[in-house]
């Protein structure tokens, strides 16, 4: 058994109210560790002087007493709307809450730029592009588009 479970049951072990089979290894415990053993030696002089003291009986009216101090207590009526009043904690916390959502709403965004606004490319920027082989079939893949919409007949885009 570790000291530190010896410590949990020291009460109950100086008490008597240990199954035996637990009161024997807390003896066997005790048998080779020092520390618990005198642990257990103050417990049981503390116990023995708390048995010393003298034993206080109330007065036969004392229960009497108690009962009437009880019945004259106001009884406290906790109404519905008390479910409803917030705690301190809440009512800050509700607070910080508003006042965040206030800061973050009045804080200015900038103006989205209108496309009129965006600068054209040019053509001219697009040279290397332009000498691109792939780009070259592309280019003739119009011119064949062009003709055929010439002729009234449209192409339907090919989906992949």
């Amino acid at each position: 058994m570790s000291c530190e479970k010896m410590e949990t049951r020291i009460l109950a072990y100086v008490d008597g109210r240990l199954k035996e089979s637990e009161s024997a290894e807390m003896d066997k415990h005790l048998g080779g560790c020092a520390a618990c053993r005198v642990r257990v030696n103050e417990f049981r002089a503390v116990t023995s002087l708390l048995d010393e003291l003298p034993v206080i009986e109330p007065s036969g009216a004392f229960d009497a007493r108690v009962h009437a101090l009880i019945a004259a207590e106001p009884e406290k009526r906790r109404g519905w709307i008390e479910w409803f009043a917030p705690s301190p904690r809440i009512a800050f916390a509700a607070s910080m809450l508003l006042l965040a959502t206030v800061w973050l709403g009045s804080i200015q965004r900038p103006a989205p730029i209108p496309p009129e606004a965006l600068p054209v490319v040019e053509s001219s920027d697009y040279d290397v592009i332009s000498s691109f082989a792939p780009l070259s079939d592309l280019s003739q893949a119009q011119d064949d588009d062009s003709s055929d919409s010439d002729s009234g007949q449209q192409q339907q885009p090919q989906q992949m």
